[in-house]
């Protein structure tokens, strides 16, 4: 069964760091664009970061630009999101997602086509 399986989150301090990881199972990566979104509480799901397939570019949401590190390990089938210096406006539900067209700065939903079910990252003040 294809499917993507988030771990990794939990409840640190501002300025504290977490690690996501992504797993894909029945699949591989290698030929796939994999992205990181969020959705806060009575928000819209924004994107994080993204790897496109196309040519290796990487993308950040500006909120998060030199705070998050998004990585892939295609030996392992697992795709990564380090977060550091967080915030209290980090907090919301992180996704993992996979895409076949790339993807760009503006990091957009309808580019992934398989999702996970997301993990909870909250950052107490």
């Amino acid at each position: 069964q294809v499917r993507l399986v988030e771990s990794g989150g939990g409840l640190v301090q501002t300025g504290g760091s977490l690690r996501l990881s992504c797993a894909a199972h029945g699949f591989t990566l290698t030929y796939y664009t994999v992205g990181w979104f969020r959705q806060a509480p009575g928000r819209e799901r924004e994107g994080v970061s993204c790897i496109s397939d196309r040519d290796g570019s990487i993308y950040y949401a500006d909120s998060v630009k030199g705070r998050f590190t998004i990585s892939k390990d295609n030996t392992k089938h697992t795709m990564y999101l380090q977060m550091n210096d967080l915030e209290p406006e980090d907090t919301a539900i992180y996704y993992c997602a996979t895409g076949g067209v790339g993807c760009r700065s503006n990091i957009e939903k309808a580019d992934f086509g398989a999702w996970g079910q997301g993990t909870q990252v909250t950052v107490s003040s």
